[in-house]
């Protein structure tokens, strides 16, 4: 598979805007570990190869385990996960398949139990912000395999 296009170099405004709502979301008040296993489960549904060698090096580097990365795909039959990461879980997995059931109020009223409303909007803006890396990435093919998480 070869790239398509450079979107960094094509569009770099976009590019600098999206990322700027990545820095947002990444200080917002949601903890950088459960963002991390929101970016992989994310990249795991949609099939960005890239994104998700991106966000289990970096959740490696930020002392996740291998265990729950690896289990992540499967977090409901596992006990390695809080209520608040269940809950997470399952709104990343309705808002990335938003057409299945439209994210239903019974499970907006489960995750609401775990979130505050600002942590809510919050959460649900850096599930749409890996949405769209995971659009561009695949889109334009970027290849896995040489990020490496900053030091």
């Amino acid at each position: 598979m070869l790239p398509r296009i450079n979107f960094y170099e094509a569009a770099p405004e976009g590019i600098e805007a999206l990322a700027g709502l990545g820095r947002y979301t990444g200080n917002a008040g949601i903890e950088k570990p459960l963002l991390l296993l929101i970016k992989i489960r994310s990249s795991q549904i949609n099939g960005c190869a890239y994104c998700i060698d991106m966000h289990t090096k970096d959740a490696r580097a930020a002392g996740e385990t291998e265990q729950r990365i690896y289990l992540l795909n499967a977090w409901r039959e596992t006990p390695f996960f809080s209520e608040r990461e269940r809950a997470a879980l399952e709104w990343t997995e309705a808002l990335t398949l938003i057409a299945v059931d439209h994210a239903p109020d019974e499970l907006f009223l489960r995750v609401r139990q775990y979130f505050s409303e600002p942590e809510l909007v919050n959460l649900s803006l850096a599930i749409g912000t890996i949405n769209a890396w995971n659009r561009l990435a695949i889109a334009f093919r970027s290849l896995p395999g040489s990020y490496q998480p900053a030091s």
